[in-house]
């Protein structure tokens, strides 16, 4: 009974926010494109530079000289957590529903950037690489950020209506339960993520490394 509760209620959710949820989808995607753009624009000397810090950084990976997989999880956590909870604020104003917008396409950004430039320098195993160093946990993440952007612009635009139209349909408390509570659950997808961030990455590259490079 509270299985089939929840899937309507996130059915509900899905349905009513469709267009927002395009919207915001496209605005990610918009990001990640950007940030393979960007990535043809560097100049020379800093594509060197910034290959020779990759390489080293790979060169740790194989011979095992890494941070501890429980400091990255921990690092990791509370960068993802602190982004996503200010998201989670901005979306309660006004003035910081278009931050909120910025910050979802800089995340596009981003992932964009860091595949692009694995890619454009190392081929096929730039790609092999991006896929173990950061796609595990941004399948996950991708969809967290997607979903707390669209939350929060939802909620903003409900209050305006609200505040500046005069259209009192709901209660301003349950909205706002209903989206922390949200923010909560999209916390417990943040920590999975750190987990393979932590755990299963660098297992990934390891063996990526040892086997293609």
């Amino acid at each position: 009974m509270r299985t089939n509760s929840f899937k309507y209620m996130v059915m509900s959710h899905i349905e009513e926010n469709r267009s927002l949820y395009i919207f915001t989808t496209v605005l990610f995607l918009m990001g990640i494109i950007f940030g393979a753009i960007v990535v043809n624009s560097m100049s020379l000397t800093q594509r060197h530079d910034l290959h020779l810090y990759v390489s080293q950084f790979f060169g740790q990976v194989s011979e095992g000289h890494m941070t501890s997989s429980a400091e990255i999880f921990a690092t990791s956590f509370m960068h993802y957590i602190k982004y996503i909870g200010l998201m989670w604020l901005l979306g309660l104003s006004v003035i910081g529903l278009p931050v909120l917008l910025i910050l979802l396409f800089l995340k596009g950004v981003v992932v964009g950037f860091t595949i692009g430039f694995l890619v454009n320098q190392l081929g096929l195993q730039g790609f092999l690489l991006s896929f173990a160093a950061v796609m595990p946990q941004n399948f996950i993440l991708i969809p967290v950020f997607i979903i707390i952007g669209t939350a929060g612009t939802a909620f903003c635009v409900k209050m305006m209506r609200q505040q500046f139209f005069k259209k009192q349909t709901v209660p301003f408390m349950p909205q706002f339960v209903r989206y922390s509570l949200l923010m909560l659950c999209l916390g417990g997808a943040v920590a999975f993520a750190s987990f393979c961030e932590a755990y299963l990455s660098p297992i990934l590259m390891k063996f990526i490394i040892t086997t293609f490079m």
